[in-house]
């Protein structure tokens, strides 16, 4: 059998991120590499329950640099006006901006904040089932 077990994304401020996915997202710091074979800080987060991790690698000399829209990453949450209304109440932009409005008229509950890198990371309502 294959696992899918994790997916790195490269910061440019290694504490400044941990700090991040962790109050907004709900991750925990699972481990942590000071200096890996190629001499870069390694962090992987964990959310509770989630088999796959989060790899935060943070090297001085390597600038985080990507397109706009290459990748994200996604959350599924219980109840996301409540999610997003903490994110806002953390000081965090949730677009659509009109979200408060589009989620009470019904229809695909959708939004996004965007991390300190500019990696955006989507969040959905769970419905009970694998939802994309």
């Amino acid at each position: 059998m294959i696992k899918f077990l994790h997916t790195r994304i490269r910061v440019s401020d290694l504490e400044k991120s941990i700090d991040w996915y962790c109050k907004n997202c709900g991750f925990q710091v699972l481990k942590r590499n000071d200096k890996s074979p190629a001499g870069n800080q390694i962090v992987h987060l964990e959310l509770p329950g989630n088999a796959h991790t989060l790899e935060l690698t943070y090297s001085p000399d390597y600038k985080v640099e990507f397109p706009e829209d290459l990748m994200h990453t996604c959350l599924g949450v219980d109840d996301i006006v409540a999610y997003c209304q903490m994110l806002e109440d953390n000081g965090e932009e949730v677009w659509p901006g009109d979200w408060k409005t589009k989620f009470t008229t019904g229809g695909s509950k959708m939004a996004f904040i965007t991390d300190p890198d500019g990696y955006e990371v989507e969040i959905l309502e769970n419905k009970g089932e694998f939802t994309v």
